[in-house]
């Protein structure tokens, strides 16, 4: 199997005023694209990981980057370095998704319990094509949580993961 990806963002922006007898307008034009080839070393990646999921109220669900998560063929991936990862939150949602670092936590945010909010039709893109992205140590940096941010209704969210077995 070859793992060959491109990761996109981009916004297009364009900010107008209208006057009596001009307008003006500035437009801002951003645009990230990441190419990851086969391997695991820069610009490379050979594991890919994709799950929806629905949260019930208040709920919390840690997904284990250490030997718990298996492909679409079923085979069981180790995460060794994490280059990627997306999570968008259903614009149905009436909640927010928290994405967040526990104390065994993937050293994706800088200090443990710290997160982001992924609000209702909201999505959270971080990526790292060096080679060392984030480094996944099984049992002490691992996991990462995804929290219902209230206890009123259900949430549902889609996570992709790409990244390295060694």
């Amino acid at each position: 199997m070859a793992l060959s990806a491109i990761i996109k963002v981009s916004v297009n922006a364009t900010l107008t005023k209208t006057a009596d007898f001009e307008s003006a307008s500035s437009t801002i034009a951003q645009a990230l694209s990441v190419a990851l080839t086969d391997g695991t070393g820069v610009g490379q990646a050979d594991l890919i990981f994709k799950d929806t999921v629905t949260l019930s109220a208040s709920g919390t669900a840690d997904l284990d980057l250490a030997a718990s998560l298996t492909n679409i063929y079923g085979a069981t991936q180790t995460f060794a370095r994490l280059k990627a990862i997306i999570v968008t939150a259903d614009s149905g949602n009436t909640n927010n998704v928290n994405v967040t670092r526990p104390s065994a936590g993937v050293p994706l945010f800088l200090a443990t319990s710290d997160g982001i909010a992924v609000r209702p039709g909201g999505a959270f893109v971080w990526v790292a094509p060096d080679a060392t992205g984030a480094a996944v140590t099984a049992t002490t940096a691992d996991l990462i949580t995804f929290t219902n941010s209230a206890g009123s209704t259900s949430v549902t969210y889609s996570v992709t993961l790409i990244g390295a077995s060694v």
